[in-house]
């Protein structure tokens, strides 16, 4: 007759701390590799999915001369966009804005090609 006294006390006791994995729901600064729904939530600032149907993870930018995507509609890229100061050069269409697919190469825009 004591053990559901017992199990009583001892969820009442844990009751508070049950909910605490579940505050981390959508939160921010996560590291590189952990699962992201939007770029916003990663300290590198792209949440990348390898395919449509593949889990994002957040990931570095791109560095010069790696794929990138200029802008993602949804939060998620394909391809991260380009590390601080450099820029993501590629052809920009409505429909390749809209199925993210819009790829470039980064660039520096002082442009070390000007010899």
């Amino acid at each position: 007759n004591t053990l559901p006294l017992r199990l009583l006390l001892a969820l009442l006791i844990l009751a508070p701390a049950l909910p605490a994995p579940h505050k981390r729901g959508l939160i921010f600064n996560l590291d590189t590799g952990e699962l992201c729904l939007q770029s916003a939530q990663c300290k590198s600032g792209c949440c990348h999915r390898g395919g449509g149907l593949s889990l994002a993870r957040c990931a570095p930018k791109a560095a010069e001369s790696q794929e990138c995507s200029p802008k993602s509609l949804y939060g998620v890229y394909y391809k991260c966009p380009c590390e601080s100061g450099l820029t993501c050069e590629a052809d920009k269409t409505i429909v390749g804005s809209i199925t993210n697919s819009d790829f470039g190469l980064c660039k520096d825009p002082r442009g070390s090609d000007a010899s």
